[in-house]
């Protein structure tokens, strides 16, 4: 079997990751995956020797790109133009939608007229995420809910003696390290981790900040100018790009620090920095909203906090970092929730069960 996904943007964020997971597990299954993409901020190098990506945005390369490979299933992510460039190739298979995207604003903008298009499922990656779009498209729509799934034997807690210990950054000693990872931007709310790197910094020396990644945000100079003008430069390093396949070792050396990652998100469809983080046994901390709750369970694999509110998510932090007996208990739960609810195993057989049922082929992998 033979898959294109489209999407816009080759980023280094959760859907891509996410698909990365889910290419690399399907090829177990005899299924090739190929990408497609208009614009790379960043990301190709998480789909090196993984799979077949296009860069283009030339309406001829890519009608000729479909007919030429003759995919057996075309699903398209949040890109509203990808519904006439099937058209245009003619393409008659089975169409899977994904909404992933959790503004609802910009939802509405990517959905395609379904006047025109009649998608053979709606693949949404969280339950909050399902509720979202039913606002938009009756719930009544063939939707199914497949969470992101991970490699549990890639992201996994890993020894003092297996982790690059020393590669920058380097744990600063004496301090447990919090991490912040993904874009710079207004809905990843960078902002309000600035409030609480202020509050910390006030109250306490014994914790140092780390912000992985942002090298290709909308917000990058914003942010880079109030990190030095507001004196945040000893309590935040920052670290625009780490390879993908350098972040089990981050997540290692946060968890020998024993800190957490904090998110500061306005909202998610998901999170794939989630179950990375809790798959190596980092405590999460982040707001109580979207679809969150359903990743992070509140007291046992890390704790939620009120959203927008910067001493509730410092509380939170130090609730975590304060209590060694608590922390282990925590990075445990973190790393069984993963195993139990976000494998790769279990997330991505979903996937390839719809694909064979949408073309009628088997369901058993090929080795």
């Amino acid at each position: 079997m033979k898959v294109l996904v489209i999407w816009r943007l080759l980023t280094v964020g959760g859907v891509n990751a996410g698909w990365r997971n889910r290419a690399v597990y399907f090829k177990k299954y005899g299924i090739e995956t190929d990408f497609m993409y208009v614009k790379d901020l960043g990301g190709m190098h998480i789909m090196d020797d993984v799979a077949t990506v296009y860069l283009t945005n030339d309406k001829k390369e890519i009608v000729d790109i479909i007919q030429k490979n003759k995919y057996d299933v075309i699903i398209i992510c949040d890109t509203k133009k990808g519904y006439k460039w099937i058209r245009k190739a003619n393409y008659k298979g089975p169409l899977i939608l994904e909404a992933r995207t959790p503004e609802i604003l910009k939802l509405t903008r990517h959905l395609p007229d379904f006047d025109e298009v009649t998608p053979d499922r709606m693949i949404v990656p969280s339950h909050h995420q399902k509720r979202l779009a039913s606002i938009l498209i009756d719930s009544n729509a063939p939707y199914e809910v497949i969470y992101n799934g991970i490699d549990t034997e890639f992201f996994k807690p890993l020894n003092p003696e297996e982790t690059h210990l020393e590669k920058e950054p380097i744990i600063p000693k004496g301090k447990k390290v919090v991490a912040y990872i993904g874009r710079l931007d207004g809905r990843k709310n960078w902002k309000l981790l600035m409030e609480i790197a202020h509050r910390i910094k006030s109250e306490r020396n014994d914790i140092e900040i780390w912000i992985i990644g942002g090298a290709n945000s909308a917000q990058r100079d914003e942010f880079e100018t109030y990190w030095k003008d507001h004196g945040l430069t000893d309590i935040i390093k920052w670290y625009p790009v780490v390879a993908y396949q350098e972040m089990p070792h981050m997540y290692s050396k946060i968890r020998q620090s024993e800190g957490c990652t904090i998110a500061t998100t306005k909202g998610e469809s998901f999170g794939n920095t989630f179950i990375e983080s809790m798959a190596c046994g980092v405590p999460v901390v982040a707001p109580g909203i979207s679809s969150i709750p359903e990743i992070v369970e509140d007291g046992k694999t890390g704790l939620l906090y009120i959203e927008e509110n910067a001493q509730d998510a410092a509380k939170k932090i130090y609730q975590i970092i304060d209590a060694p007996e608590y922390y282990q208990t925590l990075s445990t739960n973190a790393r069984e929730r993963v195993e139990l609810s976000f494998s790769i195993e279990k997330c991505a057989k979903s996937y390839v069960r719809l694909l064979r049922e949408l073309t009628g082929g088997d369901e058993h992998p090929t080795n």
